[in-house]
C-alpha cells in the first residue's frame, strides 16, 4: 500500500524499496538527489550534492534505508 505522506526522491511517495534502489544506484542517487533538493528550496544543499556528490551519495543511501526520506541538506 502506498504511503499518504510524500518522502523520498521527488516528493512522489514511493515504497522504501524503490527509494532504497534508486539511492544505491550512484547516478540515479545524485541526479534525483539534486532535483529533490531543488524542489524543496535547498538551493544549497543541491549546489553542495553537485560538488560533493560521493559524500551525499552514502549520506542519502544511511538516511532512505533508515527513514526513508531525504533529510540531510533537503
Amino acid at each position: 500500500m502506498a504511503s499518504k505522506s510524500k518522502k523520498g526522491y521527488l516528493n512522489a511517495g514511493f515504497d522504501k524499496i524503490v527509494n532504497l534502489v534508486l539511492a544505491i544506484i550512484p547516478v540515479t542517487s545524485i541526479v534525483l538527489g539534486i532535483i529533490t533538493r531543488v524542489l524543496r528550496g535547498k538551493f544549497i544543499g543541491a549546489i553542495l550534492n553537485f560538488f560533493v556528490a560521493p559524500l551525499f551519495w552514502i549520506i542519502d543511501i544511511i538516511t532512505v534505508a533508515d527513514k526513508n526520506n531525504l533529510t540531510f541538506l533537503a
